[in-house]
């Protein structure tokens, strides 16, 4: 559409001049004339088909002329064809044409395959943060799309990476971003977090970014991503009568880039007033408040939004405040302030003597129960000792059968029973005391609960083992054997599931 007007302009430029002076050079002649279209390098990103005049509209008479058009790819869709027409590999023939009268005029149109990427922003959001502390903040969001024709299929990473050339003809894989000199700081992330590939080069003229997205750009793809960098903040901001001024360009250091909607906000230093802008074309201005470190009102934020912008739209602009040097001492003088409270807490805390009466209810509670945790403690290690005693008559039983030593096995339940009476001994003070203490009349029940089980299983055992010897005496057969302690292993197995549960209740505890 562009080169469409571009042409029509002329076309009614030539008729308007030819009006005021073909009287005056009705006679003459162009002897020779030659036009030569390239469309290997045009900026333009849409254009598809080219719509001309194969004549070269002249308000003179044209004794010789020819048109060549010079296209990006050899493949052709479509192309008007007149007389002395041909296609020669990209280049397209009209010509040559002989004596051919003022104001020829004839159409073409030349549908041809554009691959170039097209690269648009749907939305850029540029945030331009002042620090009078020396240094200016730019951070930019961007939401980027392939603005060309969409795939047709899927995609295969391995045919991209093995023919890029071919299988990648309109994709773009890297962005190249113009910086201002002297940038520093500069990063560049995504979503997912830090993007090492990329390539910063730069001397005290230019800085350039070449960044490359986590994947390849084809028509219709989307991709986010955000860059920032510091620049000195002596070569921006300037005073002018009273005030302080930023001068800035507006639009994205992004080449070759077209932006459905830029948005730009500049973040002023907290307590600045008397705000305006100068922009040398029309935009819309709103007004925020944001809030950052050790900030009270916030900081004014001017936001200019601006629809389809274009590279031409990258001019600088101007925003003017007021802003008084003594604000700059804000910040320090609350972090002296904070620093200094918390070593004043400090110190205080340090010498007050901040422990609780040891006469008081709560004290003296508090000591009962951990007295009453370290008998549990205590009542629980005995506990798993009989159960370690039991487990020592059950493999006595297992040696039997598998040796046939009875005498060995009737030793092992004697030393098993003198053991048993020694814990009950050492478990009997602890019960005592859980019995007579305030503190453990929650407990005592679960844990009278927990004795009269183990005692209950330490007789059971014995029962078993005193059979089960007396059965290998007099030369019983295991089937039999078996038979007549089954019911005793069932009620010795539910018993010590029982004791396991109880266990894990006074854990809890």
């Amino acid at each position: 559409m562009a080169l469409r007007s571009t042409h029509l302009f002329i076309f009614f430029f030539f008729i308007t001049i030819s009006l005021f002076f073909t009287s005056a050079f009705s006679n003459l002649i162009l002897s020779k004339v030659e036009r030569r279209i390239d469309l290997t390098s045009q900026i333009v990103r849409t254009i598809s088909t080219l719509k001309d005049s194969a004549y070269y509209l002249s308000p003179y008479e044209v004794k010789f002329q020819s048109l060549s058009v010079r296209l990006p790819s050899p493949r052709v869709e479509s192309y008007t064809k007149l007389q002395n027409t041909k296609l020669v590999d990209s280049e397209i023939k009209y010509g040559p044409y002989e004596n051919l009268p003022a104001f020829s005029y004839e159409v073409v149109v030349v549908h041809y395959e554009n691959n170039r990427p097209f690269a648009v922003a749907q939305e850029l959001v540029r945030e331009i943060e002042i620090s009078h502390w020396g240094n200016v903040q730019i951070t930019e969001h961007y939401n980027l799309v392939h603005g060309g024709a969409h795939n047709k299929g899927g995609f295969s990473r391995l045919d991209y990476q093995a023919r890029p050339h071919v299988r990648g003809v309109s994709s773009f894989r890297h962005l190249l971003a113009k910086l201002p000199p002297r940038a520093h700081s500069v990063y560049y992330r995504d979503e997912i977090g830090n993007i090492s590939t990329s390539h910063l080069r730069g001397d005290s003229r230019k800085t350039e970014l070449e960044l490359e997205p986590r994947y390849p750009m084809f028509g219709g793809w989307k991709t986010s991503f955000t860059i920032g960098y510091g620049l000195p903040l002596q070569e921006y901001l300037f005073e002018s009568e009273g005030k302080r001024f930023i001068n800035i360009s507006f639009g994205s250091p992004m080449q070759e880039l077209v932006i459905d909607n830029l948005i730009v906000k500049i973040v002023l230093p907290e307590g600045s007033s008397d705000v305006s802008v100068s922009v040398p074309f029309s935009v819309k201005q709103l007004e925020e408040v944001k809030y950052s470190h050790l900030d009270i009102a916030g900081r004014p934020v001017v936001v200019l939004e601006r629809k389809n912008a274009v590279p031409e739209h990258n001019m600088h602009f101007q925003v003017y405040y007021k802003f008084s040097g003594l604000s700059l001492l804000r910040e320090p003088l609350m972090l002296i302030s904070g620093f200094l409270f918390l070593f004043i807490t400090c110190i205080i805390y340090m010498h007050a003597d901040m422990s609780i009466s040891k006469s008081s209810a709560s004290y003296l509670a508090k000591l009962q129960w951990d007295e009453v945790q370290a008998t549990l403690q205590q009542v629980q290690n005995i506990i798993n000792r009989c159960l370690g005693v039991h487990d020592k008559l059950e493999t006595s039983l297992r040696d039997l059968s598998r040796t046939g030593d009875i005498q060995a096995c009737k030793a092992a339940r004697k030393a098993a029973d003198s053991y048993l009476k020694e814990l009950a001994k050492d478990l009997k003070p602890f019960l005592t005391f859980l019995q007579s203490c305030p503190q453990a009349a929650q407990i005592w029940p679960k844990v009278e609960e927990l004795v009269a089980k183990v005692k209950e299983i330490e007789e059971k055992l014995m029962m078993k083992h005193i059979m089960v010897v007396d059965s290998y005496e007099k030369k019983s057969g295991g089937r039999e054997i078996e038979n007549k302690v089954a019911a005793l292993q069932q009620k010795l197995t539910t018993l010590r599931h029982e004791v396991d549960d109880i266990l894990e209740v006074i854990d809890e505890i």
